[in-house]
């Protein structure tokens, strides 16, 4: 599979690369946990292993490198279980001048260059979250009241007391109880334009500024795919910084140091590009039949290990 998926970007005339699984800085995602680590000689300045190699390949971009991918581990603390591993392999690549469209594409015919085609039994299907939501939850993530989310979710007391007035994480919580475990199984599903509060590094949709261009890619309800076209404004995404940092502080989640050479990138120039990550060992999943992350993991994490 790793063969194939090299194959795949040679045979598209994408580079790859090697960048840092260490740094100083990461990510300021609320909903990502970065871990932590210290070297000796310097206890008082910690590093990070990488949640993703997004901001050093963006760097590169920014730098003039082309068409770029890379396959590496990544790492995230509080991510252990059936689906989730805190180390990972990702499928990390970026394409110039690719629209949404475009790299939504892109990322299904990877996937199913990679997965055995006994196990996609249709076409992918493609819809938009706003619409899915509605057909599915039977609520509206523009105009719903957070009390309809709730009723939604069949959620009780002490899930109205941890999520509050947190009206994203509502809305994620709807999407995995309601939505998700509603696909199609044995079908790819590529759900796109969310909520523009949920854009993460992804740009407001041109023709319509209350989505994102982001969009992920599920088989069945295991999620594979996370992509978009990327937000190319320095200020936007420092303000985006900002807002992830303010609500860290709100939920006394420790603070990250940013990447400010990331920001200097930035404002040297992004070329219009789109981008996405994949689950490497998800996809080994479906192949292997099998519904736990640690089956296809030569060496998987055992936190219980003694």
């Amino acid at each position: 599979m790793l063969e194939a998926a090299r194959g795949f970007f040679a045979g598209r005339a994408v580079l790859e690369v090697d960048t840092p699984l260490l740094s100083r800085t990461t990510v300021s995602d609320p909903y990502i946990e970065s871990i932590r680590a210290e070297l000796k000689h310097q206890p008082d300045k910690p590093y990070y292993l990488q949640t993703s190699p997004e901001y050093f390949m963006k760097r590169l971009l920014c730098a003039g490198y082309p068409d770029i991918f890379q396959i590496c581990k990544a790492f995230r603390d509080g991510e252990a279980g059936r689906r989730h591993s805190p180390e990972f392999t990702l499928i990390e690549w970026y394409r110039r001048g690719f629209s949404l469209q475009q790299i939504m594409q892109e990322t299904v015919d990877l996937v199913t260059a990679l997965i055995e085609p006994r196990f996609i039994e249709v076409l992918p299907k493609f819809v938009e979250h706003r619409s899915a939501l509605q057909e599915l939850a039977g609520v509206d993530p523009e105009q719903s009241t957070i009390a309809a989310l709730a009723h939604a979710a069949a959620a009780d007391e002490r899930m109205i007391a941890s999520l509050g007035g947190h009206r994203d994480a509502w809305l994620d919580l709807v999407l995995s109880i309601c939505v998700v475990p509603r696909f199609d199984s044995g079908r790819l599903t590529v759900l796109y334009h969310y909520p523009a509060s949920q854009s993460a590094l992804a740009r407001l949709c041109p023709a319509n500024a209350s989505v994102a261009d982001r969009f992920e890619v599920f088989f069945g309800d295991l999620e594979l795919a996370n992509g978009f076209v990327e937000l190319q404004d320095a200020g936007e995404q420092l303000s985006r910084f900002a807002a992830n940092q303010a609500l860290r502080r709100q939920r006394a989640q420790p603070l990250r140091p940013l990447d400010r050479r990331f920001i200097v990138a930035l404002r040297s120039g992004l070329p219009a590009c789109a981008g996405v990550a994949v689950g490497f060992e998800r996809l080994l999943m479906i192949n292997e039949m099998s519904d736990d992350i640690r089956r296809v993991q030569t060496f998987a994490v055992d936190e219980d290990d003694e």
